[in-house]
C-alpha cells in the first residue's frame, strides 16, 4: 500500500512539473525569444553609440553640473571607467564602447549581461521582484528594471537612479528610463534588435530624451571576461616589488 501511495504521489509531481514546464514554454512561445549574444550595430552610426541626444534641451543647472565636471576631470583625463565603475544607466545600453551584450531570456525574468564592465541588469516581468514598492528600492548606477509585453514589443522601466554626472550620461535620481525592444531585418535579412529609449527627468532636462539603438545578432558570438581590476592589481604588485607605494606611482 505504501509504495503504491509513493508511486501516485511521485505521478502527480511529475504531472504537475509536466505542466509547469509545458506552461513556461507556451508562455515564452508567446513572445519573441532575445536570447543570445548581440553586437553593435554599425551601419549609421560609430562604435562608441549613438551620440548623447540630450544636450540641446538640458538645463542650465544641470548643464552646470556638467561642465564643473569636466573641468575637474578632463585634465587628468580621468573617468568612471578607469577606475572599475560600471557605465551605469542609459549608458550601457546606448554605448558601452561598442563591446557586446548577452540576453539570457525567462518567462518571468530577462537578465542583461554587458561585456563591459561585466555590467548585470535583471529585468523582472512577473512575481515579488516585478512589483517592489519605490520605498523598498536602492537607487544605484543601473536603476532598477520592470518589464511587460505589449504584444512583440518589450517594454523596460527602470527607475531608482542614482544621480549621474559622468561622461556616460547626465541625469538625476527622479529619472525614468522606458525602453521599447523588438525584433527587425535588415536589407540582406540579418536579424537586428532595436531599442528605442524615452527618458524623462523633469530635473535635468526641459523634455523627454529620446534615442535608437540597434545590435546584430551574433549566431557565434561568445561573451569575454573583463575584470579592469587585475591590471590594477597587477601595478600595485610591481609597486610593492619595487618599494613604491601606489600613491607615490599615481602621482609620475
Amino acid at each position: 500500500m505504501m509504495l503504491m501511495v509513493t508511486t501516485t504521489r511521485l505521478a502527480a509531481c511529475a504531472i504537475g512539473l509536466a505542466g509547469f514546464l509545458v506552461s513556461a514554454t507556451a508562455m515564452a512561445a508567446d513572445h519573441p525569444d532575445f536570447s543570445g549574444v548581440w553586437t553593435f550595430h554599425r551601419a549609421g552610426g560609430n562604435l562608441f553609440g549613438p551620440r548623447w541626444a540630450g544636450d540641446e534641451v538640458m538645463k542650465p543647472e544641470a548643464r552646470a553640473k556638467v561642465e564643473a565636471y569636466h573641468k575637474l576631470v578632463d585634465p587628468r583625463g580621468e573617468s568612471p571607467g578607469g577606475w572599475c565603475v560600471g557605465t551605469g544607466m542609459p549608458g550601457s545600453m546606448l554605448g558601452s564602447g561598442g563591446y557586446p551584450m548577452e540576453i539570457i531570456q525567462r518567462p518571468e525574468q530577462i537578465t542583461i549581461v554587458y561585456e563591459a564592465h561585466t555590467e548585470l541588469r535583471r529585468i523582472y516581468l512577473s512575481g515579488p521582484n516585478a512589483s517592489v514598492p519605490d520605498s523598498d528600492l536602492f537607487p544605484t548606477r543601473s536603476g532598477y528594471s520592470t518589464g511587460h509585453w505589449e504584444g512583440d514589443t518589450l517594454v523596460v522601466e527602470t527607475k531608482a537612479l542614482e544621480e549621474q554626472v559622468d561622461q556616460a550620461a547626465a541625469h538625476s535620481e527622479n529619472a525614468r528610463i522606458v525602453e521599447r525592444y523588438h525584433l527587425d531585418r535588415d536589407e540582406n535579412g540579418k536579424t537586428l534588435l532595436v531599442a528605442e529609449m524615452t527618458m524623462t527627468d523633469p530635473d535635468f532636462y526641459t523634455a523627454p530624451v529620446t534615442m535608437t539603438k540597434t545590435w546584430d545578432a551574433s549566431e557565434d558570438g561568445r561573451m569575454l571576461y573583463y575584470d579592469c581590476n587585475e591590471p590594477a592589481w597587477e601595478d600595485h604588485l610591481d609597486n610593492l616589488r619595487n618599494g613604491r607605494t601606489d600613491e607615490a606611482s599615481n602621482d609620475k
